[in-house]
């Protein structure tokens, strides 16, 4: 068993393979925080935090008042906090009363443990794919408002992970009203912390930032209905040491796509408290006596061994424990996407030139984007309205699906379910199905506005449209995008009192949308896209094992987005593409081979009019293909190490297969320097006793080679020699040149 309860100490103890979570019921019958760790076994550990007297600005519990600084709420570690009940620091909960009164305090009342891991109404959540997990429900009671509280733990021993949610039911006679209902409280009561976050922007997605804790509060949020392009819902706490190989971590992931707070407090005393949930903003949540709220999961971890491990960690549990599509381990096609080549101005005509290239040079598939449907010559127009566009595409859909599988190519299709435009047969016929503020003209992004997913009437009819594409269309592939954020959040049939639900109920209806499409058609790769990474998140990868990393598509703008990615989310998950050179976003030149280099740390695929490269250039995205193909197992299920950041001269990556007989090292030169300092690096994860050839060593880009490199990569390594010794490159030349170095274990 993973889960242990002491009942003399009341102290509840969760084990994984190298962590210990400790929690216990103190003699007041409320719920403490005792230690989360490397494993130290089941030893109570209350002795950390002996009563100490703050005076009455930390007020005690009144059972407690006489013995001051025995159980002021405001100072000891909490597992949940309640609510205006003398803990000043940030909380989880806000709730009213009938009576207006505004609090809650908590006590233990039960708990269950048992094999197995506990579901989510409505929500994405983990499973236990090989039968390990244990779960642990703890519930509590505020006894005077009658709102019960259920804490849901689930361990996966082997992966070193913990799951945490929540849910709260009005036990109660009368309504109780929810402003804020958070997931998860975790307090860290000594050390010092770094935060670690990924924030960014449309086209710049999951760009890493390190700062240590300040005195105060820190929050990563988003308010866009999205978990948003600007601030991504995951998060590292990390000691000051803390590198790639060595060092505490804690890291902390929320499975939401919608709008999401999570603060980091440090106090006057030292303690470090993470919360994290739906943002409170525009959210409020009536209870009806007998109605249950359940917040969001997030994934817990934490590693003495540094970020390397704890990235390694949230890559195989999301292939393993949160993806669920059958192609989520299954080899997925080289395919080529036609918006950057054509946008909306294409033909039958166009299409097929494209897939025949296409196929004549080793993609296996063949993606037709926006533009396909009703009124759609721009992005002014016909959203909603998912007809086919016979004006463009002559007889339908099938004759030219049809002419694509005669060239050997599988066929995919864009779609953007949630929106609307305005000028559309479906806005027209529908006015109220848009969330709109009554009475006032709504903000607009990119010409549409959002559909109420929170009405059942609206999910249900996107449900029969988009089944009905699939039903009578032989399509492997579906892109799903999302192309604004949510604003003038109001629906035309949801009572006054309930409008804070909306946002919430809006991604229910998402993921209930999703779960309909995506079970129904399992044979279909769906893939998510929020005008690129928008909606980057572990709830997503629920349903789309793989995800457009940004509408970037430039190599040097990529080397930091997926880099960035990567701390929290597997390579396998990265949708990246080769694009045009000069790039349509930057205006940069980049080798075409340093374009592949770096679409291969993702799924790979092309993004651009293959028509237009001369015959040398297609030759090359031949070998290109010919070598993803060769690499794909080590490439998208390998262990992935980041050998050098993009801030440094060189941006090095490393798969490492699960058996460590192979290793692929890709290194990009963004800026290469006159006299540079040589490009050397250290291989990770193989086996030092053993030797490696390397087989293959490729150059790109690169206006010159030194003799060195021949010399220097026609031998064998020992991979204590490759690890701790390292390689060192010969000097690049050139536009951003790039390398990649292949061995196998002997």
């Amino acid at each position: 068993m993973s889960i242990f309860y002491d009942d003399q100490t009341k102290t509840f103890t969760l084990q994984t393979a190298q962590t210990t979570y400790q929690l216990q019921v103190d003699p007041w019958a409320r719920l403490l925080h005792l230690y989360y760790g490397r494993r130290i076994g089941d030893d109570c550990m209350d002795g950390l935090y002996p009563a100490m007297d703050r005076g009455g600005f930390s007020p005690d519990y009144y059972e407690t008042a006489l013995q001051r600084g025995a159980a002021s709420p405001d100072i000891r570690p909490q597992e949940y906090t309640g609510f205006n009940n003398g803990d000043f620091r940030v909380g989880c909960l806000e709730v009213t009363a009938p009576d207006g009164a505004a609090g809650a305090d908590f006590r233990y009342t039960a708990h269950r443990i048992y094999r197995g891991k506990y579901t989510l109404e409505g929500l994405p959540s983990a499973y236990d794919a090989d039968q390990e997990a244990e779960t642990l429900i703890l519930t509590l009671e505020d006894p005077v408002i009658g709102l019960r509280l259920e804490l849901l733990y689930s361990i996966f021993s082997r992966q070193d992970m913990i799951t945490r949610a929540a849910r709260l039911t009005n036990c109660g006679v009368g309504d109780l009203v929810l402003d804020k209902a958070a997931s998860i409280c975790l307090d860290i009561p000594f050390g010092k912390w770094e935060l670690l976050h990924f924030h960014g922007r449309h086209a710049m997605e999951r760009q890493p930032e390190r700062r240590p804790l300040m005195n105060g509060i820190q929050t990563v949020s988003s308010k866009r209905g999205a978990s948003s392009h600007h601030h991504n819902p995951f998060l590292i706490l990390c000691a000051p040491q803390t590198n790639e190989d060595a060092g505490d971590c804690f890291g902390a992931m929320l499975v939401y796509s919608g709008s999401y707070r999570m603060d980091v407090e440090l106090d006057s005393l030292g303690l470090t408290r993470l919360t994290a949930g739906i943002h409170d903003e525009l959210f409020r949540w009536k209870l009806h006596p007998g109605e249950s709220f359940t917040a969001p999961e997030v994934l817990l971890t934490f590693t003495h061994r540094g970020l390397t491990a704890l990235s390694q960690r949230y890559h195989h549990f999301l292939r393993y424990h949160m993806c669920r599509s059958k192609f989520t381990l299954a080899r997925r096609p080289v395919l080529i996407n036609n918006w950057e080549a054509t946008f909306f101005n294409f033909t039958t005509e166009k299409i097929l030139s494209i897939a025949e290239q296409a196929a004549a040079l080793g993609v296996e598939m063949l993606v037709l984007d926006d533009g396909w449907f009703g009124k759609r010559d721009d992005d002014l127009s016909g959203l909603g309205d998912w007809q086919v566009n016979e004006r463009k595409l002559p007889g339908g859909l099938n004759p030219l699906i049809e002419k694509i599988h005669r060239m050997g190519l599988r066929f995919g299709i864009w779609i953007e379910p949630e929106m609307v435009c305005e000028d559309s047969d479906l806005y027209r016929a529908h006015p109220d199905w848009a969330l709109t503020l009554p009475g006032r003209k709504p903000a607009v992004g990119r010409c549409q506005l959002i559909l109420d997913l929170s009405r059942d009437d609206v999910v249900d009819y996107l449900t029969e449209v988009f089944s009905k594409l699939l039903r009578e269309h032989e399509i492997a592939y579906i892109k799903w995008d999302m192309n604004r954020n949510m604003s003038d959040v109001y629906s035309h049939t949801m009572p006054a009192d309930r409008q804070g639900e909306v946002s919430h109920r809006y991604m229910l209806g998402v993921y209930k949308l999703l779960e309909r499409l995506t079970t129904a058609f399992p044979d279909v790769l769906f893939e998510g896209c929020a005008g690129g990474g928008g909606r980057f998140d572990a709830a997503m990868l629920a349903y789309f094992p793989q995800i457009w990393c940004s509408d970037d598509t430039d190599a040097a703008e990529r080397l930091t987005i997926q880099h960035g990615t990567s701390f929290g989310y597997p390579i396998s998950a990265m949708g990246s593409h080769v694009s045009v050179s000069p790039n349509q976003q930057t205006g940069r030149s980049a080798p075409l081979g340093t374009r592949a280099v770096v679409a291969m740390a993702g799924t790979f695929g092309y993004e651009l009019d293959l028509n237009t490269l001369t015959e040398d250039e297609k030759n090359e995205v031949r070998e290109q293909i010919r070598f993803f193909k060769t690499h794909y197992e080590l490439i998208q299920n390998g262990s992935y190490y980041r050998l050098a950041a993009p801030d440094e001269d060189a941006v090095i990556w490393q798969f490492v297969s699960q058996d460590d007989t192979e290793a692929l090292v890709s290194l990009v030169l963004p800026q290469p320097h006159a006299n540079p300092i040589p490009a050397h690096f250290a291989l990770k994860g193989l086996e030092a006793d053993a030797r490696y050839r390397i087989e293959d060593f490729r150059i790109y880009g690169c206006r010159g080679q030194t003799p060195r490199a021949a010399w220097l990569f026609e031998r064998e390594y020992s991979g204590a020699a490759l690890m701790y010794a390292g390689l060192t490159l010969p000097q690049l030349f050139g536009d951003a040149p790039s390398a990649q170095l292949y061995l196998k274990k002997l």
